[in-house]
């Protein structure tokens, strides 16, 4: 039985899961590279399906925006599939990830720095001007980083461990990339319980990773709270991660009775056992002023849509307080082309539970805009404009809908930029991601400030010119909150997923992304080729790119790859 949703399905399957746990610790990293390859295959058998079944329930097949369910579906696990096979290859010839010593630098303050993404030609291709970093933690240096990778591989007697993952219920991929976080970077086989919201899904994934559950390394579990919680206190449960909010998790880790609360604040668990977490966050849009051209408020008005929009708001690093320089005259031209774009968009179901009270709580103070349909399964596009001195509690809550904030700070450049990294990592709840939004010419003129500026921002992922869903995408990076949680208080979570070369002490990562797409690249802006991404709200090819993302991630070839290139110049 692969599947549990009983007191007994539960007992049985976590003692199968126990004896595949003593099998998964004498493959070695060959082997189950091999079992990779083998999921790859039934990935790509599946995606058709995959985001067939998501587009419909999000209400949006027959539609670019049906793209969304293809890239954050079945290619995100094909993608990162491809690069933890990468991963166990190098394991089994050199004992760690493979890292050329040119990709490895210190900052002037120490910080080591790894330059994780382009990688292949592909990757400059197909990203063309994306690149992506992953910033240790203090302490570790380049001579002492393959110390700090892939440390589950270095025990010289690991234990047999068994791992509840409770699945997201918003972009699908999230449960079947925790589940090989847990097996490759970790070393434990998972007991995978569905979210209600997107359980449509598990047959598919049952199918997709076959070959995990015929080789008892993963079962499947349905239902409600119920069964969350015999899971997470069934003794044959060693660890446990959570993709959700953190209110489950408190819950989780202090218990649902009338005295959480006072456990919390005593720091009491009742859970016995470790548990790691993503749990959103009210993430920061910073716009930086420079010398932008009307083609430049659109496009940047596209990406901070999509950094809201994308999914129907229903991200954990939606974009949701939109910070702007109060004395640049671009700021009423940006906000302007933000209504434009917001009211141009299709109306798509708010899927989501309790979308639309959380936008009538939080839109109740500040102006208020409005666009889209309103009603019967639809929660309007949202924009609400506040003052930055305020209590408002769109800085302290999630809004995981479709609402956008817009506040202003004064000052010149520099002064701007310092207050806005000091508003968004002292006055806006979590720490998940973070994005920037600079002009190449401000970048120059102002670059001792700016990096200064992502250097300070305390969050897991910071984006620059990019939405940090790139780096949910690119395994390459490492996905969590900044580092210094605790679980009694928890915000954005505890620990990193994805993070193929397996740093054990990583403290954010850092996505950079051309400011103008290509044919405008060309022109003053670094000569990139990327054009507007495939991910953007605004994308009229995203589902027939996507699709081509696909055939390329499971057979790559120069014709494939070109294929995507040509279909994407046409977004």
């Amino acid at each position: 039985m692969t599947a549990v949703a009983t007191s007994d399905d539960i007992d049985h399957a976590l003692a199968d899961l126990r004896e595949g746990a003593k099998r998964w610790l004498t493959l070695t990293a060959s082997a189950k590279a091999d079992l990779l390859e083998q999921i790859r295959e039934a990935t790509y058998e599946q995606a058709e399906h995959w985001a067939a079944a998501a587009s419909k329930a999000k209400g949006v097949e027959g539609t670019p925006l049906a793209g969304e369910e293809w890239i954050s579906g079945p290619w995100a696990l094909l993608y990162a599939l491809n690069r933890y096979i990468l991963t166990l290859r190098e394991i089994a010839r050199d004992g760690v990830p493979s890292i050329a010593s040119n990709r490895v630098h210190a900052r002037p303050d120490g910080q080591t720095v790894v330059e994780v993404f382009p990688r292949s030609p592909y990757d400059r291709l197909l990203l063309n001007g994306v690149r992506a970093e992953v910033w240790m933690q203090p302490g570790v240096t380049p001579a002492t980083l393959r110390e700090t990778m892939a440390v589950w591989y270095k025990q010289s007697n690991p234990q047999p461990r068994v791992a509840l993952v409770l699945g997201a219920g918003n972009i699908a991929s999230i449960p079947p990339l925790d589940v090989l976080y847990e097996l490759i970077a970790k070393g434990a086989v998972c007991v995978l319980k569905m979210n209600p919201v997107n359980d449509y899904l598990g047959p598919i994934f049952e199918r997709a990773l076959k070959p995990l559950v015929d080789g008892g390394y993963l079962r499947f579990a349905y239902g409600g709270p119920d069964v969350g919680k015999a899971l997470c206190a069934h003794p044959l449960v060693d660890q446990i991660h959570i993709t959700g909010s953190d209110k489950t998790h408190d819950k989780i880790v202090f218990g649902d009775g009338p005295d959480m609360e006072e456990r919390k604040h005593r720091n009491e668990p009742v859970l016995d056992k470790p548990i790691t977490s993503e749990l959103g966050n009210v993430s920061p849009t910073i716009v930086v002023p420079g010398p932008w051209s009307d083609a430049d408020f659109r496009f940047q008005a596209e990406q901070i849509v999509t950094q809201k929009m994308h999914n129907g708001g229903f991200n954990c690093i939606a974009s949701q307080v939109l910070i702007l320089p109060r004395d640049w005259d671009g700021t009423p031209k940006l906000i302007a082309h933000i209504e434009a774009v917001l009211g141009e968009l299709r109306d798509r179901p708010a899927y989501y539970p309790g979308a639309g009270q959380r936008c009538a709580r939080l839109a109740e103070q500040g102006d208020v805009k409005r666009f889209g349909a309103n009603g019967e399964g639809f929660t309007p596009r949202t924009l609400v404009t506040v003052d930055a001195t305020s209590a408002s509690a769109t800085f302290e809550i999630e809004a995981f809908a479709s609402l956008l904030t817009v506040t202003t700070l004064p000052g010149d450049t520099a002064d701007f930029l310092r207050d806005a990294v000091d508003f968004a990592n002292d006055r806006l709840w979590g720490t998940l991601g973070g994005n920037m939004v600079v002009h190449p010419r401000t970048l120059r003129d102002h670059a001792t400030d700016l990096d200064a500026a992502i250097a300070a921002l305390r969050f897991g992922c910071v984006a620059v010119n990019a939405w940090t869903g790139v780096g949910f995408l690119l395994t390459e990076t490492t996905w969590g909150a900044y580092p210094g949680h605790t679980i009694d208080d928890v915000r954005s979570g505890i620990g990193v997923v994805h993070n193929r070369y397996l740093f054990d002490k990583a403290q954010k990562s850092v996505v950079y992304a051309p400011f103008a797409p290509f044919p405008r690249s060309l022109f003053g802006f670094g000569a990139t080729l990327l054009p507007k991404p495939p991910w953007f709200v605004t994308n009229r090819t995203a589902d027939r790119t996507a699709q081509a993302l696909i055939e390329f991630e499971m057979r790559p070839s120069l014709g494939r790859a070109l294929k995507v290139a040509f279909i994407a110049m046409q977004g």
